[in-house]
């Protein structure tokens, strides 16, 4: 079961908003930590700026939400993330992004929600299915939705890195 649930947790960080690479060649510095935390201040604050500017430019509060996320500064993700569908309610990889870090605040019922409203937007949404059954699995203990979320994720990406760690989860589901 530990196994299990560490294989879930995993698969969150990993269903966490798109992170952006790092350029392979630059080197990191002693103090800066690995997520580059003076770049992130500096990006963070460029950001702000820009939005102060444009408050109605949703690629900023997504480019922000996912600085925020990245550094595990949930609440903050989260504002930006309702920031942005404020402005465009049908961006379905932001709502899951917006579950997930509400997932990470400890409120699994409004992740679930907005799982839910990204796959009603979009039904084929894989990451949406895939989070849901992370949700419905360990959060809410619902072995049987879990799975048909499970299912249907790794039937629109049965290739996906994590294919057969969902498998697995299944497989421990069913016991």
């Amino acid at each position: 079961m530990k196994k299990l649930i560490i294989a879930a947790l995993l698969i969150i960080i990993a269903a966490g908003c798109q992170q952006k690479q790092e350029p392979k060649g630059q080197p990191q510095f002693p103090g800066q930590g690995p997520a580059g935390a003076p770049q992130h201040a500096q990006e963070i604050g460029m950001l702000q700026e820009a939005l102060k500017k444009n408050p109605h430019d949703v690629k900023t509060w997504i480019q922000l939400g996912n600085i925020m996320m990245d550094t595990s500064r949930f609440k903050e993700a989260a504002d930006a993330y309702g920031n942005a569908l404020s402005l465009d309610p049908k961006n379905v990889d932001v709502r899951v992004d917006l579950g997930t870090c509400l997932r990470s605040m400890g409120k699994p019922d409004l992740a679930a929600q907005e799982y839910r409203k990204a796959l009603e937007t979009n039904p084929n949404h894989a990451n949406a299915h895939r989070n849901l059954g992370v949700v419905l699995a360990f959060d809410f203990k619902d072995k049987a939705r879990a799975i048909k979320e499970f299912d249907k994720y790794l039937a629109l990406a049965p290739n996906a890195p994590d294919a057969g760690q969902i498998k697995q989860m299944v497989s421990e589901l069913k016991k």
